[in-house]
């Protein structure tokens, strides 16, 4: 199947890498995967293998004939749409997919802060994503985020090469597990949390007291250096009126 080019598809058929990526979701028989993007069904075809009762989400209406036909009699429910729209309806799920560079951040974003959050998320992306999330010790706007929710784990790099076409950087396999909000006290714990992210980022070389004001000696460090403990913390005493 050819590429279509708008939707930034880039396949893969390499055995080894499907297998890291399957048993990254540490997929127990029956659970349900929600997949984004199965393309080809490679993917599909290693998450059925261990077990999984599969959601699939594909975007390109040329491929929905031929993975109803490839996996005709399956534990699979094929959906034509955009993932970013969909609203998952079950109770336990897990998330994995091949994604699109492109919308990472707003898949990340969906499923992280969804009303029915996944129990854990795995994601093929950019390998200098995965490092800025899972490795790096500099914080930015989209590690925070993830480590708020859960629990990031650096799982594999993935070469270029062995992607159909293959794309101009290599990706890495990302899980995200352990995924809850207990991290927040509540709604406003939550909301006040991202907004004062997003406020200290706004400057990101300036120090924290540029941005957010007086707090305390927090205010002589930049943003990507506070860790995350700091954050919800600042955000707790804020959401209090403090």
């Amino acid at each position: 199947m050819q590429k279509k080019k708008s939707l930034g598809q880039h396949f893969l058929r390499n055995p080894y890498y499907l297998g890291l990526v399957a048993d990254a979701a540490e997929i127990k028989k029956g659970e349900t995967v929600l997949e984004i993007g199965p393309g080809e069904g490679t993917l599909t075809h290693a998450l059925l293998e261990r077990g999984a009762n599969v959601i699939a989400i594909e975007k390109d209406a040329r491929l929905i004939p031929f993975l109803r036909e490839k996996f005709k009699g399956k534990n699979l429910e094929i959906i034509e749409g955009d993932a970013l729209a969909y609203e998952p309806t079950s109770k336990k799920y897990k998330v994995v997919g091949n994604i699109p560079y492109y919308i990472s951040g707003a898949l990340f974003k969906k499923f992280l802060e969804a009303k029915r959050q996944p129990s854990s998320l795995v994601f093929l992306v950019q390998k200098e994503v995965a490092e800025r999330i899972a490795r790096e010790k500099k914080e930015s706007i989209l590690s925070l985020s993830v480590k708020a929710y859960g629990e990031p784990v650096y799982v594999a790099t993935v070469p270029r090469g062995v992607f159909s076409p293959p794309p101009k950087v290599d990706s890495a396999i990302l899980a995200v597990r352990r995924l809850s909000r207990h991290n927040f006290r509540n709604a406003a714990h939550e909301k006040k949390f991202f907004e004062l992210v997003k406020k200290g980022f706004s400057s990101k070389r300036k120090l924290l007291k540029n941005n957010l004001g007086d707090i305390g000696p927090l205010g002589e460090e930049r943003a990507e250096d506070v860790p995350l403990g700091e954050w919800l913390a600042l955000a707790a005493n804020r959401a209090r009126g403090r």
